[in-house]
């Protein structure tokens, strides 16, 4: 093919085009690329001579292809070009459109600014108009408004007559009339309305009035009480669109209805001469038991059921007799007799069927929610007041050594006889109460706190018993006394640790676990909920504190060492024997510090036994096991083979053959006992029974 015939054969660029400059290298590459293949096509085409002859066709079909791109182009941008044109025409048409809209505007705002304008002349106009329309509203109104002074004297009579009801129609009427004048008028107040204020609070007054004596009322006159309550409960639903502080009438009906209570019972400061204290508790004994019977038959039909008349009463009652005793304890000091009437009155006969324990009392009184009406200090004092003064007692044996000897020992056996037998009595009542309330016939509602005021009498009447001790003379009935005040002592302790054991006992069945061995949780409600039960310990006399810390603390690791011994738990590896190895270890001093904080010295604790348990749990040669059985053996005697069977069990470690040698150490060389002073403790806790293959074949299992 010759250079000729290879320029023809170049693609011709359209005129006006022009080759892109060094500035854009992309299109340059692209017309490149297009030239690089339309030569390779017409070189392709027209290789061979043959193909030479076709020229003319392949320039004409060429010129016709590019003709008809060209037609095409042109229809196209006429297309657009006459798209252009109406946009232009309807531009100029909307400019039109604007323009005379802002002409429009301007005229209008003309037009505004000249009504502004004539507004302002009308403003004088307009305040003529109010102006007529209240003058027009209280023509209307005159006849009623010129009523309104002789409708709030008539409302008054009606208030003195004790009308409630009618009253309070009158007085509503009243301020229906104001409300009405009000709005219209602008919020302005008419001086004939003065006197409205006042018609309404001599009205709330006499609703108190009626309500401070609603017991009385309740017997004599039921309806003005039910009226007096009514206006109250009426108002409450009552709005008003008057700018009024709220009235809160039924607030103070039932602040009235406790006044009035209190008043009636407690009102007179209390001023009793030495001794009177029994006859004044007796008359209460009577009297609070007849006054919730008139509310609950009386009171309570005349009021609506969300007073809660017979709680209110209870309520009001208790919290009156509550501070009246405490005035009277912050008086003058109180004799022996008058210290003894009222412990034993409000420990026993308030709480007791005939008052607040009455099977007559619905539960709608809700007395277990009512607080002791004497403080754990009262209590104590009354105790302290009573002890001093037992020195009555002693003067009189001393007396009778002046007539006799033989009247000094019969009045110092009557003495020891009588409290003999009230000691039968006492306790017998203790075991009795304890009874009711664990079987929930008469649940007591500070159950614990009244056994711990009861391990007080006790310490009281301990201490007072060397007044009854003849000088250097012994007396049998004296040392049954003794022993009479030590198992009253160890049955008070006993009630108090099974209370104690009640709430810990759900939280023990966690223990041991998978939780346990990842988390201090367990232990830490188990200290929490020991720690609240004992706080109440610190009002307890030395040295009965001490001895009911240390049975609270060996009770707690009994509980633990039980909870070990139900086989819950079997360490899967060396490193679950670690944890639990570890958690026995801050287990025991957390249990430590826990009662070293409420104040029982370490040396009386039991919780050290846990650290021995940890010492065989941590042993890492099973091998070794018969040396550290041995020395658990010598520190507690009283470790059985099923309590270490137990024990490596939660090992999960141990084949058969060292369980039968560990289990042998128990059996050789002498078997130790207990110290002097030592107490059992794992003979106390109960194991499951084990298979008879763990056990020796002389052992007690077996």
């Amino acid at each position: 093919m010759d250079s000729a015939t290879k320029d023809e054969m170049q693609p011709s660029l359209p005129p006006g085009s022009s080759c892109p400059g060094p500035e854009w290298p992309e299109q340059e590459r692209a017309e490149q690329l297009a030239r690089g293949a339309a030569l390779k096509w017409a070189s392709g085409i027209f290789y061979r001579p043959e193909q030479l002859a076709r020229l003319g066709q392949y320039r004409s079909r060429e010129v016709q292809r590019t003709c008809s791109l060209e037609a095409r182009i042109k229809s196209v941008v006429q297309s657009y070009l006459e798209g252009v044109k109406t946009g232009v025409w309807q531009l100029a048409q909307a400019f039109e459109a604007v323009q005379g809209t802002r002409e429009a505007l301007d005229q209008a705002h003309g037009l505004l600014q000249g009504m502004v304008e004539a507004t302002e002349t009308l403003k004088p106009l307009r305040e003529q108009v109010a102006q007529h329309k209240q003058l027009q509203v209280l023509s209307q109104l005159l006849p009623r408004l010129r009523a309104v002074p002789a409708a709030v004297a008539y409302t008054q009579t009606l208030i003195g007559a004790q009308r409630l009801l009618e009253a309070y129609v009158c007085l509503r009427e009243l301020e229906q009339l104001q409300e009405e004048t009000w709005a219209p008028l602008g919020g302005l107040e008419l001086p004939v309305f003065e006197g409205l204020g006042p018609l309404a609070e001599a009205l709330g007054q006499a609703v108190e009035a009626a309500a401070g004596v609603a017991g009385q009322l309740a017997r004599e006159d039921p309806a003005l009480l039910v009226a007096a309550v009514r206006v109250a409960e009426v108002d409450a639903r009552h709005t008003t669109s008057l700018e009024l502080p709220p009235r809160d009438w039924r607030r103070r009906c039932l602040q009235a209805l406790q006044e009035g209570l209190e008043r009636t019972h407690f009102g007179t400061p209390l001023l009793l001469e030495p001794g009177a204290l029994a006859g004044w508790l007796e008359a209460l004994r009577v009297a609070l038991p007849a006054e919730l019977a008139t509310a609950e038959a009386l009171v309570a039909p005349c009021c609506p059921p969300h007073y809660k008349v017979v709680r209110l009463w209870a309520h009001t009652l208790h919290s009156g007799l509550r501070r009246c005793l405490q005035q009277l304890l912050e008086g003058p000091k109180l004799g022996a007799a008058d210290a003894f009437a009222l412990l034993h009155w409000t420990l026993h006969v308030y709480l007791g069927p005939e008052m607040m324990g009455s099977l007559e009392l619905g539960p709608e009184a809700d007395v277990s929610q009512l607080e002791p009406l004497l403080t754990p200090e009262n209590i104590e004092q009354l105790e302290a007041m009573f002890v001093t003064q037992i020195q009555i007692l002693e003067e009189n044996i001393r007396v009778t050594s002046l007539v006799s000897e033989s009247l000094q020992r019969r009045v110092h056996g009557m003495a020891l006889s009588e409290l003999g037998t009230f000691l039968r009595s006492f306790s017998d009542a203790l075991i009795r109460f304890s009874r009711d309330h664990i079987r929930g016939e008469a649940m007591a509602p500070h159950y614990v706190p009244y056994l711990l005021a009861t391990l007080n009498y006790q310490s009281a009447l301990s201490s007072s018993l060397s007044v009854l001790q003849p000088d250097g003379a012994g007396s049998g009935d004296l040392a049954l006394v003794e022993a009479g005040l030590d198992e009253l002592q160890r049955r008070i302790c006993r009630l108090v640790l099974e209370a104690l054991l009640a709430e810990l006992q759900p939280l023990f069945e966690a223990l041991p676990s998978r939780r346990w061995l990842s988390s201090p949780e367990l232990l830490d409600d188990i200290c929490e909920r020991t720690v609240r039960f004992c706080q109440d310990f610190r009002r307890v006399r030395n040295p009965a504190v001490q001895l009911l810390l240390a049975e609270a603390e060996r009770t707690v690791v009994l509980q633990y060492l039980r909870a070990l011994m139900q086989g819950r738990l079997v360490c899967r590896g060396a490193d679950e024997r670690i944890q639990a190895a570890q958690r026995l270890q801050n287990d025991a001093a957390q249990l430590r510090e826990l009662f070293l904080g409420l104040g029982l010295e370490e040396s009386v604790q039991c919780a050290p036994v846990l650290l021995s348990l940890r010492d065989l749990l941590n042993l890492r040669d099973p091998m070794l096991l018969g040396l550290e059985v041995a020395g658990l053996r010598q520190k507690f005697p009283d470790v059985s083979e099923d309590h270490v069977s137990a024990l490596l069990d939660l090992r999960g470690d141990v084949s058969r053959e060292q369980r039968l040698a560990a289990l042998s150490s128990l059996q050789a060389g002498p078997q130790p006992s207990l110290s002097a002073g030592q107490r059992a403790l794992f003979s106390l806790v109960p194991v499951p029974t084990p298979a008879l293959s763990s056990c020796l074949p002389s052992g007690p299992c077996a």
